[in-house]
């Protein structure tokens, strides 16, 4: 009975020592999510508001972000960016900041690097702007999005020694 307590005991020592040797996977820091504006309504051909569907997945974006340590939520000077992102500003008392959509992707997405060290930054785009936002912030390829997509979720994250990962996926 002995020889058997030690061998688990130097099995369990050795099963430890393994993963203590494990190097640690870098902390992120910094975390962008990057969605097209929600599903729009025909009320106003130059500046629609959401549709019901559009107002529900808006809702459902916040509540997928609740817990996240939102530090500043981005939206255009359009009322369906606007209205996508206004429930996740509110959930963690923030002010959405404007930016404007015809901004070079680029130059926006350096903007963002030089204000935002850590937390989470929602930014809500369009879908000619958003997955280009995506690729600067990244520096890798993201693959262009049709006028008909409204449920993809680019997330770019960025560790302590400022390597980018980028994720995307498909909110339903």
């Amino acid at each position: 009975m002995r020889s058997i307590t030690c061998t688990a005991a130097l099995a369990l020592s050795l099963a430890l020592g393994g993963c203590a040797t494990r190097p640690a996977e870098p902390e992120t820091l910094l975390t962008y999510v990057i969605v097209r504006h929600a599903e729009k309504s025909a009320d106003d051909p130059r500046d629609p508001s959401l549709s019901e569907a559009g107002q529900a997945r808006a809702e459902r974006l916040a509540a997928s972000l609740a817990k996240a340590p939102m530090r500043a939520v981005y939206a255009t000077e359009y009322r369906r960016t606007q209205q996508t992102g206004e429930p996740t500003a509110r959930a963690h008392g923030l002010t959405m900041t404007r930016y404007d959509a015809k901004q070079a992707a680029a130059e926006f997405a350096s903007a963002l690097r030089r204000d935002h060290r850590d937390g989470t930054v929602l930014v809500v785009g369009h879908s000619n702007t958003a997955p280009a936002i995506a690729a600067a912030l990244c520096a890798c390829e993201v693959a262009p999005m049709p006028e008909t997509e409204f449920d993809r979720r680019m997330v770019v994250r960025i560790d302590a020694q400022g390597r980018t990962s980028f994720e995307q996926t498909q909110d339903r």
